[in-house]
């Protein structure tokens, strides 16, 4: 071979193997996923319940526009459009009176109930002896654990014309007995009444919460100051849970159309139907009373629309003049 070929021709020089870096494999029952498995778990429960509670219901909306048929199934079932929601609105009377039941009562217990926790909660923390605050606190959360079953139980017999306190009282004073469960203008009274007994404690605890994020120096200096409790409640305590208050308000806003079914069934007689018929109790008669789940769908689609639109509200005046939004 020649020199010019030889020169040609490269020799490659062999390269010292790379050592690869090799990781220590972690034992299974070292890593962090493994060590947090309990909220892992406590996630995976939580999370299939809103997929099957939660998410999957929302695709069976489609039966609002749809002739429902349950052994057809929603994808075997006749498409109508908007004919269900026609049918609904068609009876504008009855349907508008089902919306002011509804907004009434919920409205008359956004007036009552909402403030009541945040006036609650103030009083509470007003008071110095730690012994007796938790008293109070334990006595005020318990009705939140009375079943609703319960909770009308007592309000029946507590209003009850023959043997009730209330109209013990009335008679001893000279008045006449009156029947409040029969009397149409009492249920939404009622209801508010005996919600707000059984969530002011409870609901009382968010505040409480917001409470202790103030701090104490404020209190102090204004104190030096000259102002009394109730100046430092004016000026430092409302401002101080304000934005706890707004969020509640636009959640409260939101919740203005649901109501507990539950206790108006168990409240309502044909005595009192001109109020407490609203938009929940009609769903339920219409879809597992009467089996017509299309049009009981098409009217709990009506309901969140307005829902909806109502938090959106709510949310959008709250963001403009108080600069808080949940979104």
């Amino acid at each position: 071979m020649s020199k010019d070929k030889q020169s040609a021709v490269q020799v490659k020089e062999p390269k010292a193997k790379e050592i690869k870096k090799v990781k220590p494999k972690i034992p299974f029952t070292k890593t962090k996923f493994y060590s947090n498995r309990y909220i892992h778990l406590m996630v995976f429960i939580t999370t299939v319940f809103f997929l099957v509670f939660r998410y999957w219901p929302i695709l069976w909306n489609v039966i609002a526009f749809q002739n429902f048929k349950i052994l057809k199934g929603f994808t075997g079932s006749k498409f109508v459009g908007l004919d269900n929601f026609k049918e609904i609105f068609s009876n504008m009377p009855y349907f508008m009176r089902l919306l002011r039941n509804t907004i009434a009562m919920n409205g008359l217990n956004l007036i009552l109930g909402f403030p009541a926790p945040i006036i609650f909660a103030l009083l509470l923390n007003e008071l110095w002896g730690s012994k007796f605050k938790r008293t109070v606190q334990t006595i005020s959360y318990l009705p939140h654990f009375i079943s609703t079953v319960v909770v009308v139980g007592m309000t029946t017999l507590l209003l009850s014309p023959s043997l009730g306190l209330v109209n013990k009282v009335i008679a001893d004073l000279g008045g006449t007995k009156i029947n409040f469960l029969s009397q149409p203008k009492m249920f939404w009274w009622i209801m508010v009444a005996t919600g707000i007994w059984q969530s002011v404690g409870w609901s009382a605890i968010i505040y409480l919460s917001a409470l202790t994020s103030i701090d104490p120096a404020l209190y102090e200096v204004s104190s030096i100051d000259g102002a009394n409790r109730w100046q430092q409640t004016l000026h430092i305590t409302l401002p101080g849970i304000r934005n706890t208050i707004m969020i509640m308000f636009i959640l409260q806003i939101g919740s203005l159309l649901a109501v507990n079914t539950e206790k108006i069934f168990l409240f309502q007689n044909d005595l009192n139907l001109s109020r407490s018929e609203m938009i929940p109790t009609y769903i339920y008669k219409r879809g597992i009373v009467s089996s017509d789940y299309s049009k009981a769908t098409a009217a709990g689609l009506i309901n969140a629309v307005i829902s909806i639109a109502l938090v959106s509200l709510a949310n959008w005046l709250s963001k403009k003049y108080t600069e808080v939004s949940i979104m």
